[in-house]
């Protein structure tokens, strides 16, 4: 297939775009080496930066090299000792907190080492996560996506983080940064700039003990310049390696020339990408997307059926288990349950007859031991084929939990479906209207598609312990 001779050649910039033509360069100085069949545009991407293939692309060619000295991290940042000595007071829950003092320190440096990466963002107004939204748009577009809660909690957070870690700190070092201009605002994009654009290095796979898995401590997050500039589909054609003196992007099939290079920033639903990245992939081709369905609404779908005391001790009982919580949720996916194995254990035990229950909570929760492909078979009951099959007293909950989750959202499938199929329609919506209604249209679908599954036949008004 031969290439458009009107689009640029490596190094060549489309227009007068020279904070990309600045970065180019730079990276030419920094010895961060691209192959000669990609460059970079803003031109026939999906995005306002992507990656485009000049040339046809063979699986397993290396598209481009990073030196490990180019990443932006705390640990290469120009006040990486400041940072290192002040690690203790420094310490919190989301682990981000020295990155996002090295990028203040780097991002408002004039002469900063990364000064033509960064240049590339001047403003950030390219991030548009819905944490940059009004929470009127949040609550009116997102209602029922779980997206307006899990933002409120980062503004919350990210808030305290500034006031209580971050200024303090600051305050201690007025040499290296001053809060008239490290402000609230500049630290609230930044935190979005790494949350879309920055990379966390996996975790090594040499020690095989998995009992201390849960005790590992995740490496941080960094800046890597020119493989942010990759934009992501759940498809996607190249993957960022890890070597021990720089990281590559390689390709992982073909890639035909003026195709454009996908990297993939993990197994991700629509509202996740949402609301980490700004951005989402139409539902039919996001084999990754998801929708919860909250343990407080199997509750309520079971106290239609079960007698109250019952209902509370057997809830407590899952509580203890840690297969249900107060903020909890089922995730479903196209698949079937991807939390199979604790929603499968919720629903037998709220169905379990008095006398049953009363002799599993004495044992602890522990019963006899059941054959080795029980797994296979939870995870096949929970599948989009297996749960037709379901016991009626699962699927009655099942059912009425998902009609629940459905009348959270502000509007009905039909009315999602009908705007998406209009054309003109569609145009006419805000970009933020455009990428909430592929969210809620995703998770509808998912919900729909399980709640037809699950509709009960020849349900009884008896209570669900009583039912044989």
């Amino acid at each position: 297939m031969a290439t458009d001779p009107k689009r640029p050649k490596l190094g060549e910039v489309c227009g007068s775009d020279a904070p990309l033509a600045n970065f180019l360069s730079w990276c030419e100085r920094v010895g961060l080496t691209l192959s000669p069949k990609v460059y970079v545009s803003r031109r026939d991407t999906v995005a306002e930066y992507g990656m485009l293939a000049k040339e046809d692309i063979g699986e397993g060619e290396v598209l481009f090299t990073i030196p490990r000295d180019v990443l932006l991290s705390q640990d290469t940042s120009k006040v990486k000792s400041v940072l290192e000595q002040g690690k203790t007071s420094l310490e919190n829950a989301s682990g981000w907190v020295s990155l996002l003092l090295a990028l203040m320190y780097e991002y408002t440096r004039p002469h900063s080492h990364w000064r033509p990466y960064l240049s590339l963002w001047p403003d950030f107004k390219a991030l548009d996560h819905p944490m940059f939204w009004s929470r009127e748009e949040r609550e009116s577009l997102l209602k029922g996506t779980g997206i307006p809660e899990a933002v409120e909690t980062d503004l919350a957070n990210l808030q305290t983080e500034y006031r209580d870690v971050v200024l303090p700190f600051m305050r201690l070092h007025p040499d290296l940064w001053d809060p008239e201009q490290h402000t609230l605002d500049l630290y609230k994009s930044l935190v979005a700039f790494i949350m879309a654009y920055s990379f966390q290095e996996p975790l090594d796979d040499d020690d095989d003990d998995d009992d201390d898995e849960e005790d590992k401590v995740p490496n941080p997050p960094m800046m890597v310049p020119m493989a942010d500039m990759l934009n992501h589909v759940s498809n996607h054609n190249a993957n960022l390696e890890y070597m021990p003196d720089s990281l590559r992007m390689v390709a992982v099939r073909d890639v035909r020339a003026g195709e454009e290079v996908f990297n993939t920033y993990g197994q991700m639903a629509n509202w996740q990408l949402l609301h980490m990245y700004g951005f989402v992939e139409p539902h039919q081709t996001n084999s990754n997307d998801t929708a919860d369905v909250q343990t407080s609404s199997i509750y309520k779908a079971a106290e239609q059926r079960e007698r109250q005391g019952l209902l509370v001790e057997k809830w407590k009982l899952l509580c203890e288990m840690d297969m249900v919580g107060e903020k909890g949720t089922f995730i479903f996916g196209k698949t079937g349950c991807l939390t199979d194995t604790e929603l499968y254990t919720t629903l037998k035990i709220l169905c379990m007859q008095p006398e049953l229950f009363v002799e599993f909570k004495e044992n602890e929760g522990w019963e006899e031991a059941e054959d080795e492909n029980e797994e296979e078979k939870i995870t096949r009951s929970l599948s989009i084929e297996g749960l037709p099959a379901l016991d009626c007293r699962w699927k009655q909950i099942l059912h009425v939990s998902v009609g629940f989750t459905l009348d959270s959202y502000g509007e009905d499938i039909q009315t999602d479906r009908k705007l998406l199929g209009d054309e003109t329609a569609l145009a006419n919506l805000s970009s933020r209207a455009r990428r909430a209604l592929h969210v809620r249209h995703g998770q509808k679908c998912i919900l729909q598609k399980i709640w037809h599954l699950t509709q009960p036949t020849g349900a009884t008004t008896q209570s669900l312990s009583d039912q044989s």
